[in-house]
């Protein structure tokens, strides 16, 4: 038709918002797509928290296995795990102080039975062995020695703990205990000799006094018959097994591998046995009794089966 334009030239013109939506029109007239547009929406799914064929669960903020408030029942169960946790390591924690506490208690009956072992030199047979040296020289060099030896112990059972293993580690603590304690009772009963203050009694009575004074980091008064009665009364057994766990959580560090613990137990038992000297000697100083006061004593009783000691200690 004239003045027409043309069907080609004619652009369709439709409207964007809301009113296009609601009638589905566009243009100078109704819109044909529109019936298709909305029915293509109605048959689209909904993706809010439902599978999708190709990309799978939609993605969500909240955070994996959290407990939402609004579900109470997941909380209920969340609990009983951190508690049953927790449980678990308060049980492994009481196990393992009730496995030191028995090992502590094994410990302090086998050097209860290993102290009347001990072989001690008396003091005849010191300044035989050290000859012109006065007492304090002579204590000097059984510190030194006993020093010598612990720190051996230590290395020893440093160098053995290369791979820890825990089974073995219980054994290598305790074997180091044990012969640490050996070697320092030997240093403690020695040191009464030098200063003079042989304890009474025969071999057992004397053996019990001296493990007290390791046990104590004391020596014994043997002017005060309290401190002799305490040393042979059943409070020696209870300070024992608390200087037994005292000395094995000190040598804890010595189990270190590959041959740190060595040098570290080496270095802890020298300062540990040079501390108890210290203490010892102390003590004894206060009430020493001269060598040309000191009435004659007879010989030490030697144990009839000794125990065996590291070389160190024995001087040249």
């Amino acid at each position: 038709m004239a003045g027409d334009t043309p069907f080609r030239k004619r652009r369709p013109w439709r409207r964007h918002g809301p009113e296009a939506n609601q009638d589905g029109t566009g243009g100078t007239g109704p819109a044909e797509g529109g019936n298709a547009s909305a029915e293509r929406s109605a048959a689209l799914p909904e993706h809010s928290g439902s599978f999708d064929d190709e990309r799978g669960r939609s993605a969500s903020l909240e955070v994996a296995g959290a407990a939402s408030p609004d579900r109470p029942e997941e909380q209920g169960r969340a609990e009983p795990t951190t508690g049953g946790r927790l449980h678990t390591v308060r049980r492994g924690v009481r196990k393992g102080r009730e496995s030191a506490k028995a090992l502590a208690a094994q410990l302090a009956e086998r050097i209860i039975d290993t102290a009347p072992r001990v072989p001690v030199r008396d003091l005849a047979t010191l300044r035989k062995q050290f000859p012109g040296l006065g007492p304090e020289e002579l204590a000097d060099k059984l510190v030194t020695g006993a020093c010598r030896a612990t720190a051996t112990v230590g290395a020893g059972i440093g160098a053995a703990a290369m791979m820890p293993v825990p089974p073995a580690m219980m054994a290598e603590l305790a074997a180091e205990v044990t012969g640490v304690a050996a070697i320092e009772m030997k240093l403690v009963a020695e040191l009464h000799e030098v200063y003079g203050r042989r304890p009474p009694g025969n071999l057992g009575q004397r053996s019990t006094a001296y493990l007290t004074s390791w046990t104590e980091e004391r020596g014994i008064d043997v002017t005060r018959p309290t401190t002799l009665n305490a040393a042979l009364g059943g409070q020696m057994k209870r300070e024992l097994r608390q200087q037994i766990m005292k000395r094995m959580a000190r040598n804890l560090p010595n189990l270190i591998p590959f041959m740190i613990g060595a040098a570290v137990g080496a270095t802890m038992n020298r300062r540990d046995t040079r501390k108890l000297a210290d203490r010892v000697r102390n003590d004894l100083r206060k009430d020493q009794i001269r060598w040309d006061r000191l009435p004659a004593l007879p010989p030490l009783e030697q144990p009839l089966n000794p125990a065996e000691l590291p070389k160190e200690i024995e001087g040249p």
